[in-house]
């Protein structure tokens, strides 16, 4: 009997194993895991909801989601792609539904039905899973005569395979995969990808909880610019306009030691420009009233009243009494408000890596590496990374499916 051990008991780990299952039931199929925990990213995803997909039938658009992977997911995704994923689930009875954003949950709201769906089906289709099972080698044979792969484990004890599909998962720093540089692949160097930014001992801490609906942030010196929701905390500023700009950013802030400037637009409907005639609108319109009773640029108050102290502007000052500094410095601070970033915090738990195998060395309409036959990789051992809002768990269902395929058709 053919034998597939998928390393990694996560998404794409389950996804492939399930899916190399299903309508070949010659296949011994054995998923090892290195940690006591099986899908840990799935039900942490989403605040616990998780987050499966997001829902859109543009290619094109999707792939620009991704700053590593571009080109390599545009092949991978004529294959496998968002309605294939919502009508896998459909077919395990698993409702998705979409909201207002595009992000796509599962109707219980819930994460533990995707992780109770893939258990259940590992279990209906006899896989076997074994915990606590770390793989530290692997070897392999040309020989069509005995088991392609021989797997060493931490614990001493080894394992056959005909067929292996590497799915563990990122790169922590105290892990090095020198095992997988011994079978040929390169690694693409991996850094932190959807962090927060880190902006100790300054003011705007203060206003932890605030949420400015439509920030535009930009590292200063760099090309990097993005617009969304920004949310300040106790330790600095996140969101999702600062969670797309670590990823694009990934490697040139690792380069930085994550200590870098930023400049914030906190309203990127103005410019300083057409803010600065507005203000002067105001001052002739509206002199008599108080500056801080009056917001031009649709603030949340306690941001705007911090602004106006940053300028030096009392509370109870009136429009018409604001002096020419004042009013000059103003819309400075507003649209360009600069900020020294020093350091990162991992967003929750729903960390993601960028590098990883070389993307040159893998087939993207099969995940079988190009070096070696009949191995595999799956999700984000690859040097493939997504923003937030389900596309990296789409890049699991994707890679871990053409996988599941070309196994299949290998074991036939």
């Amino acid at each position: 009997m053919k034998h597939l051990i998928v390393i990694g008991g996560g998404a794409a780990g389950f996804f492939c194993a399930i899916n190399a299952a299903k309508d070949h039931t010659g296949l011994q199929i054995t998923i090892l895991e290195k940690s006591f925990k099986l899908l840990s990213k799935v039900k942490v995803s989403g605040g616990g909801r998780c987050n499966v997909c997001h829902a859109t039938n543009s290619i094109a658009d999707t792939i620009k989601k991704y700053p590593r992977g571009e080109r390599f997911l545009k092949q991978a995704f004529h294959r496998f792609f968002t309605n294939d994923t919502i009508n896998w689930f459909q077919q395990q009875q698993v409702e998705l539904i979409a909201e207002p954003d595009g992000r796509m949950f599962p109707k219980s709201n819930s994460s533990q039905t995707i992780v109770d769906c893939f258990l259940n089906e590992a279990t209906a289709q006899g896989i076997k899973i074994e915990l606590g099972k770390e793989v530290i080698n692997i070897t392999h044979t040309d020989e069509s005569s005995q088991k392609r792969f021989l797997l060493v484990l931490k614990d001493g004890t080894t394992m056959a395979a005909d067929f292996v599909c590497i799915a563990c998962g990122g790169f922590p720093k105290s892990l090095q995969y020198n095992w997988l540089q011994s079978l040929g692949h390169s690694i693409i160097e991996p850094v932190p990808s959807l962090f927060t930014f880190n902006i100790p001992r300054h003011p705007i801490t203060q206003l932890m909880g605030i949420t400015i609906e439509n920030a535009e942030v930009k590292i200063s010196g760099l090309k990097y610019l993005q617009r969304g929701p920004l949310l300040i905390t106790h330790w600095g500023i996140s969101g999702p306009v600062v969670l797309k700009l670590s990823a694009y950013a990934a490697r040139d802030l690792a380069n930085a030691h994550y200590e870098f400037s930023i400049k914030v637009n906190w309203a990127p409907d103005f410019n300083e420009t057409t803010l600065l005639d507005k203000i002067r609108e105001l001052r002739n319109q509206i002199a008599t009233q108080k500056v801080s009773s009056r917001n031009p640029a649709g603030l949340p108050n306690r941001l705007w009243i911090f602004l106006l102290a940053q300028v030096g502007i009392d509370e109870e000052v009136r429009w018409g009494d604001l002096n020419a500094k004042q009013q000059n410095i103003l819309p400075k601070m507003i649209c360009a408000y600069e900020l020294e970033v020093k350091g990162k915090t991992t967003f929750k738990e729903e960390f993601v890596t960028a590098g990883g195998i070389n993307l040159n060395e893998v087939n993207a309409l099969t995940m079988e590496s190009k070096l070696i036959p009949q191995l595999f990789f799956a999700g984000e051992i690859l040097d493939v990374d997504g923003v937030t809002g389900g596309y990296n768990f789409q890049h699991a269902w994707t890679s871990g499916w053409l996988a599941s395929q070309k196994i299949k058709e290998y074991a036939q």
